[in-house]
């Protein structure tokens, strides 16, 4: 029984230390949409995005005015044209629609990859903030996804003012 115990005795020692590490470690949490929303860097970027597809996104409108325009009137014109001309028509609205399709995923993947460039030159400015604050303050782990985080531990605002100021 002896021996029991001075294991015991040993164990609890040997955990102490752990135990005390644990209980001293700092966590941290950052919301990464609200670095991508309201930083100042992401609202310029937004406004070059927006500058940047603003012709294509123009063009777009107006090829689909074209389509809608163009599908209104065959209906409206179908009862009183001929088979050939009616077959044609619908050939050039479907073609029109066709490429109208083609025209709108291939701008939605320009401006999705885009937006993910821009993320991304965001994401390394806030990461090496982020750093140099875990070390400054002595963070052990700085987290970006949880169910929960508590406001004691968001460092958020911090990032978002650095990352402003290092603009």
């Amino acid at each position: 029984m002896t021996k029991y115990l001075a294991v015991l005795a040993l164990g609890w020692c040997a955990l102490a230390p752990v135990q005390a590490q644990t209980s001293a470690s700092r966590i941290a949490w950052i919301s990464p949409e609200r670095i991508y929303n309201e930083s100042k860097l992401a609202k310029l970027a937004g406004e070059k995005l927006q500058e940047e597809f603003k012709s294509r996104e123009k063009a777009m409108n107006e090829m689909g005015a074209r389509l809608k325009t163009a599908s209104e009137k065959l209906e409206a014109d179908a009862p009183t044209l001929s088979e050939a001309d009616r077959v044609k028509r619908q050939r050039d609205v479907f073609e029109l629609d066709k490429e109208y399709q083609r025209r709108q995923r291939e701008f939605r993947e320009d401006l999705s990859q885009r937006t993910n460039e821009e993320r991304q030159a965001i994401s390394e400015k806030a990461t090496k903030i982020i750093k140099q604050l875990a070390n400054v303050e002595g963070f052990d782990i700085v987290l970006q996804d949880a169910v929960w985080a508590s406001p004691r531990i968001d460092i958020t605002d911090k990032v978002l003012s650095a990352l402003d100021k290092d603009k």
